[in-house]
């Protein structure tokens, strides 16, 4: 079947096993049926109330029943932006006044707070809405007049000014995305799948959709739990979970805590890691443990509807390389250009662009934005072609597979040196009692600063890296932390560190 609208998987399911498990949380549980008929139920509320091909803001905790929203918001041919209330308030704030929505679906928690952030439009409570009886005549009439271009969401990055940009996905890129996600992770009906992201990321879509597609069940993991590593473990091992598509932080949380000494998961068939690198050490601590689970990392960034390339784990690395991002994904390609935006020769570091369905409509409200980052091919001056250029660096290595090396951003010039921050947090890594680290440069003092969580002394520390690395890459400020900060999707959160150094300096 030609699928041209997200909204056939859940169809397709809720015929063949209706009353099967689909969305899981601690207070609740949505069956396909009971996801289907409250979708079906908040698209005919929306369209009753005149929303049609606008924003919708869904301001919910994550439980089952915000899903059943989303999917509502796209039967009404309208697109959502979801809010959490872990989210800071300023950021909030700006999403509010940029989307410029009339309405936001809340639950019983966040109903009063939504106006705290601003908000002057229509607040409708979730629990009252999915009582509305489901108008099939204007449901039909949506489905006539959608195309797979139409948007369904629109996630907010962070800018360099600060200021969120809402990335626009749409159905073809969304479905691209899980057809090909599905084939290369072999998800089937058995599949169960223990979310961490949050419901406000792209990353949340490599359980939420495939589960539609071929009646998996997704358990919606606690947030505390990650905090809690044997507890997390007897999470997944009590509800038999054997997918986990986790940011590498998330994993190494588990693995560098000695959690494998106490307790194993014992379902796990994959391990897919995505958002950062994963140190080699930690990879091994995994695959020790699950030998038989196919690991995969992911890359792409969410204006490539999430991710656009995939490396399965066949071979092993030494401590001190980096896992390969491998290959781009069926129907998307990825060009290396250099900052005059010539190609790149193999073997060399540039720019990784991507191009193919995978690429999201743009920047919602923001042609600006837009033009800057979405552009022309430049090699190609015969026809249109757009290329999204991701601020990334990569290079392909001698089997030909695309490596990332790091954010144009980290990268430093340092005593005459051009400098990969990425390099020195690789070489960190190795040792033996560091956990997790993060490097940042004082573009003032033009000093190199090193964050880590570990039991390595800083002495020790920087003893290792005068060993591996040379002189001008060596760390000028060590400093050892308890607890590393970590934004809401599992990525260190650079910018905290980076306030922290200016505010003790």
């Amino acid at each position: 079947m030609q699928y041209t609208n997200i909204l056939q998987y859940l169809e397709e399911t809720v015929l063949k096993v209706p009353d099967k498990p689909a969305f899981c949380a601690q207070d609740s549980t949505l069956t396909f049926r009971q996801t289907y008929e409250a979708s079906r139920a908040v698209g005919s509320f929306l369209y009753q109330k005149g929303y049609y091909k606008k924003p919708v803001v869904v301001f919910m905790k994550k439980t089952p029943e915000a899903i059943a929203a989303y999917l509502g918001v796209i039967y009404a041919g309208c697109f959502y932006v979801a809010l959490d209330e872990e989210m800071p308030k300023h950021r909030i704030e700006l999403i509010i006044q940029t989307v410029k929505a009339g309405m936001v679906i809340c639950d019983e928690t966040t109903g009063e707070m939504i106006r705290e952030y601003g908000f002057d439009g229509e607040v409708c409570q979730y629990s009252q809405i999915v009582q509305t009886g489901i108008d099939e005549e204007a449901l039909e009439k949506v489905r006539d007049a959608q195309t797979d271009i139409d948007p369904i969401y629109a996630v907010f990055t962070s800018g360099s000014t600060g200021v969120p940009k809402g990335v626009l996905a749409c159905h073809r890129s969304v479905i691209d995305y899980i057809e090909n996600l599905s084939e290369v992770l072999q998800f089937d009906s058995d599949t169960v799948y223990g979310n961490q992201a949050p419901f406000y990321f792209d990353a949340a879509l490599k359980e939420i959709v495939p589960t539609m597609k071929f009646g998996a069940t997704t358990h919606i993991i606690p947030k505390s739990l990650f905090m809690f590593p044997i507890k997390l473990v007897e999470f997944l091992n009590e509800h038999k979970i054997n997918t986990i598509c986790w940011a590498a932080s998330a994993l190494t949380i588990v693995s560098s805590f000695r959690t494998f000494e106490k307790i194993r998961p014992e379902y796990i068939k994959r391990v897919v890691f995505v958002g950062e690198v994963f140190p080699i050490k930690q990879l091994n601590m995994w695959k020790e443990v699950l030998p038989d689970a196919l690991y995969v990392n992911l890359y792409g960034p969410t204006e490539t509807t999430g991710v656009c390339c995939y490396y399965k784990v066949d071979r092993e690395f030494a401590l001190d390389e980096t896992l390969p991002v491998g290959r781009p994904f069926h129907n998307t390609s990825i060009l290396l250009l250099n900052d005059d935006l010539t190609q790149t020769p193999f073997g060399e570091v540039g720019e990784i662009c991507v191009k193919g369905t995978c690429l999201t409509l743009g920047y919602y409200n923001n042609p600006e934005k837009t033009r800057e980052a979405f552009i022309q091919n430049p090699l190609n001056d015969m026809y249109p072609e757009t290329i999204y250029r991701t601020g990334d660096l990569g290079r392909y290595n001698e089997r030909g597979e695309l490596c990332y090396v790091s954010r144009k951003d980290y990268q430093i010039k340092h005593m005459g040196h051009r400098i990969e921050l990425g390099e020195i947090e690789v070489v960190v890594n190795m040792h033996k009692g560091i956990r997790t680290n993060c490097c940042i440069f004082d573009d003032i003092k033009k000093k190199i600063v090193l964050y880590y969580v570990g039991d390595a002394t800083r002495a020790e520390v920087a003893e290792f890296t005068k060993e591996k690395l040379p002189r001008y890459m060596f760390p000028n400020v060590i400093v050892q932390l308890e607890n590393m900060p970590y934004t809401a999707n599992g990525k260190i959160d650079r910018v905290s560190l980076k306030n922290k150094y200016n505010e003790e300096k």
